[in-house]
């Protein structure tokens, strides 16, 4: 195999993300089918132990009873096994021209067992086609090596895995976290060095390494890189320029293709930051202005925020000034968002707090829209901004030295406002835009169907003698928990723990008294300590963000009353109890509980000053 050809000339292109091979991998090449009738041709490949690609199939359907046949005897005949189409059915074949398509063996059958794969009439008893597997034929297959090497002896690991063509995996990974800038770093060259390539950790961030204990970690090469275009991977700590642990990946290895698909996105911007895996931005800066390009591949119901921190150390959303970015259909929307909470715009005590629109607060839409577009699954959005504007609620981008930024990829509710985020910047990231060396790091989008995570199972408060719950706070629990569970997203990134369970379903009989002991918080002053408990008809919540109309529209069975001007005043508002997670902690990580007690269990409950207020409710026929 001739795939490590690899000049100093296309290592430095490698680093921006642009070099691509002309032959994609796509396994191990067999060799041609052997065409007798029909116009039977085609190249055929082992994709893995079990399974054949055959690229640009030929073959006219005008047999009378053909299938897919293969067998161990030294030449095609009666004696072998239908092979499923690339549907997985043993139909008789029908007109192919041209197409790429997958072949499984079935009942665990592999490559080395069988002799031959034909494309065989069993009327006639006659092969239209075939192919021979040669002697001695090694398919490919996932390569283990060694653990990862560390002279420093700051990682330890257990074997490392290459999987196919684009996925490592490192087994017991530990490293103690303690690094500024240490990083997964690839590059090509005898041993690692400074001139690698930063590579996303395992969920998809191009942040410094946290602490890792024992872990098994799975990395997948950004953009066009591949196991055949790098050299060795290794932990780098880009600050003191040193190899924590590496490995060297063995040259002609003989592994499954990648079934991650690569996106190449291009445009025109002299400078290219990729942020995470599937976002990236671009600027230029002329004058007083910067035009600006936002790409990430998200669903179509997700928006894409970025902007500036609240905080010039740190990224903070208090304080912080983004644009929310999101289509509808063919239309774009640019919005600018002034934050001064994590909870979403609510009007308390006569002012608005939280996630507001600029114009909700004083301030006004400073964004000045060029185009948006989706397209093959990545939402384009290019804007322009006065590096400093009139609003004092914007926070000028400098034009000079390192900014603090922040971004956030989150979903949109039915009302189109933005929940809780799913991926954000919660280590520091720093941008200088105005540097005078433009520098491209972007990488091309990959994508890939992943199975989606199991759900944690929806709970049940069932017993009949019960009269009083315990209603607190909790993290929603990603995408296993809240989400999951309600097929609704939380705005806050908050939820309702019902008896130390996550939003569970709870059982009342009629003409009986219920009491809620509520913790969610009593301070209006601050949206994100104030969560009174409100049971109504309405499946989402948060009641008092609706307008004056739509709260009417909403049946409220308990905890709301109303003043003498009939203004409506919830009623339980308790102190504040709080499951939270630990200092070494991260919201980002808790897909990796694969039930929730053992989440719940990572957690700590941390109770405010007060006493829990209490919510009556009799439930009676209605």
């Amino acid at each position: 195999m001739e795939y490590r050809r690899i000049t100093g000339i296309v290592f430095s292109c490698i680093i921006i993300g642009c070099c691509r091979s002309d032959d994609t991998y796509v396994g191990k090449k067999i060799g041609e089918l052997n065409s007798y009738h029909h116009q039977v041709g085609g190249d055929v490949y082992a994709v893995d132990e079990t399974t054949f690609l055959i690229k640009n199939f030929m073959y006219d359907g005008n047999g009378g009873d053909t299938f897919f046949w293969a067998g161990s005897r030294p030449r095609p005949g009666p004696q072998g096994f239908i092979v499923p189409n690339e549907l997985g059915r043993t139909n008789i074949l029908d007109r192919y021209l041209n197409k790429d398509i997958t072949l499984t063996l079935p009942d665990k059958k592999t490559i080395p067992e069988i002799k031959w794969l034909a494309v065989y009439d069993l009327s006639r008893l006659e092969a239209f086609g075939d192919i021979y597997i040669p002697e001695g034929f090694e398919p490919p297959q996932k390569i283990i090596l060694n653990k990862l090497s560390s002279k420093t002896g700051e990682v330890k690991s257990g074997a490392v895995t290459i999987i196919d063509s684009k996925t490592i995996i490192i087994e017991d990974l530990s490293y103690d976290g303690t690094g500024n800038e240490v990083h997964f770093w690839v590059g090509v060259g005898p041993q690692p060095h400074s001139k690698g390539i930063k590579i996303p950790d395992e969920h998809g961030y191009m942040t410094p390494l946290g602490k890792y204990r024992k872990k098994t970690v799975v990395l997948e090469l950004p953009g066009d890189l591949t196991v055949f275009t790098v050299d060795w991977l290794s932990l780098y700590d880009i600050q003191q320029e040193k190899v924590l642990g590496s490995i060297i990946i063995p040259e002609e290895l003989n592994v499954p293709p990648s079934l991650v698909k690569v996106i190449p996105h291009e445009n025109s911007m002299p400078n290219c930051e990729q942020l995470y895996k599937d976002f990236q931005v671009s600027w230029e800066v002329f004058g007083d202005q910067i035009t600006m390009e936002l790409a990430a591949q998200v669903g179509e119901n997700d928006y894409v925020a970025f902007g500036m921190s609240g905080s010039q150390t740190k990224p903070e959303m208090i304080g912080g000034d983004v644009v929310v970015s999101f289509m509808e259909g063919y239309l774009g929307n640019l919005i600018d968002y002034n934050m001064s909470s994590y909870m979403p715009c609510t009007q308390l005590l006569g002012q608005h707090k939280g996630v507001c629109q600029d114009d909700k607060v004083g301030g006004t839409q400073d964004y000045q829209a060029f185009s948006s577009k989706r397209e093959d699954g990545i939402n384009i959005f290019t804007f322009r901004r006065r590096l400093t504007t009139p609003d004092t609620g914007d926070i000028p981008y400098p034009d000079t030295g390192e900014a603090m930024i922040i971004w956030a990829l989150g979903t949109l509710d039915s009302i189109k406002k933005p929940t809780m985020h799913y991926a954000w910047s919660k280590v520091k990231q720093q941008l200088t835009f105005s540097r005078k060396a433009t520098e491209r790091k972007c990488f091309a989008f990959t994508r890939s169907d992943k199975p989606s995570l199991k759900r944690w199972p929806r709970f049940h408060l069932a017993d009949p003698a019960a009269r009083e719950f315990t209603a607190r706070l909790g993290p929603d629990g990603g995408s296993r928990g809240y989400s999951a569970i309600t097929q609704q997203y939380s705005d806050t990134g908050l939820a309702w723990y019902i008896n130390g369970y996550l939003v569970p379903d709870v059982y009342i009989k009629r003409n009986t008294k219920y009491r809620f002991l509520v913790e969610g918080g009593s301070n209006p002053y601050d949206p994100r300590s104030y969560h009174p408990m409100i049971i109504t008809d309405e499946p989402h919540g948060a009641y008092s963000q609706l307008s004056e109309d739509q709260q009417k529209e909403v049946r409220v069975l308990a905890g709301i009353g109303y003043s003498v001007r009939g203004d409506p005043r919830p009623l339980a508002a308790g102190r504040l109890c709080l499951w939270k997670h630990t200092q070494d902690g991260d919201r980002r990580k808790d897909v990796e509980f694969s039930t929730f007690e053992r989440f719940r269990n990572s957690l700590m409950l941390q109770c405010g000053e007060g006493e829990a207020a209490v919510l009556e409710f009799t439930p009676n026929k209605s």
